[in-house]
């Protein structure tokens, strides 16, 4: 069932590549200049989720860690499953969508330059 929501993204198996690419504690030092890998938005709201690194579990899904702003509050570092993106109840069937133009910026090209203080 897990694997079954992860693989709805489009892009599952690009994200795959990245994750594997960028494990825990990758890019830990970096910072607001972490490249973010992946980046998921609630196409119905401000809720946005920049991953900066993943980590496969036992059960097939992915432990994401990044910067996100959730019911546009402050930008916090922390921890998401895709799955729980995946399975995200939104207004007129809508889903969490991934940013599929992504280019390798880093943290802080995405956000408010007054919140460079994270």
């Amino acid at each position: 069932e897990i694997m079954e929501a992860c693989n709805k993204l489009l892009s599952y198996k690009d994200l795959e590549k990245k994750f594997e690419k960028y494990p825990f504690a990758s890019q830990e030092k970096e910072g607001m200049n972490a490249i973010v890998i992946a980046k998921f938005y609630n196409p119905c709201g401000n809720d946005v989720w920049l991953i900066t690194e993943a980590e496969k579990q036992e059960n097939g899904n992915w432990l994401m860690f990044g910067l996100m702003n959730i019911f546009n509050l402050d930008w916090e570092w922390g921890y998401v499953l895709l799955s729980e993106l995946e399975k995200m109840e939104l207004p007129f069937g809508m889903t969490i969508e991934e940013e599929l133009s992504l280019t390798e910026k880093q943290v802080k090209d995405y956000i408010n330059k007054g919140d460079e203080s994270l």
